[in-house]
């Protein structure tokens, strides 16, 4: 048998057992990913939906704006959750507000 596998020895010296150590690299590490990741990806989101939140407040009669699905077109009534939006002459829709995802500058529909 000692001619396919060598033998092998067991180290007769044991470690001694060691304690769990010390938590603190764990957590430091657990926070600086934290902050990284805040600063990565949540203050960015937070930032983009106020700036959203701004400009649906700004909205007024007379705005060319464009909505998720690509849909261009100018307000013309706002209510309190919803926009009336002509989008052809004589053509109204009726959308909600939060579908609205830019406001155009003035002029735009004209030159498209």
């Amino acid at each position: 048998m000692s001619i396919l596998f060598n033998s092998a020895w067991a180290d007769t010296a044991t470690a001694a057992p060691t304690g769990g150590g010390s938590p603190f690299p764990l957590l430091v590490t657990m926070g600086v990913v934290f902050v990284v990741m805040y600063f990565m990806s949540i203050r960015p989101q937070q930032k983009k939906q106020k700036e959203m939140q701004e400009m649906l407040g700004t909205l007024t009669k007379g705005d060319e704006v464009v909505f998720a699905g690509g849909l261009m077109g100018k307000i013309s009534r706002l209510q309190d959750d919803y926009v009336v939006v002509e989008v052809a002459t004589g053509l109204e829709l009726k959308v909600q507000k939060n579908s609205i995802i830019a406001n155009l500058p003035k002029g735009t529909l004209k030159t498209i």
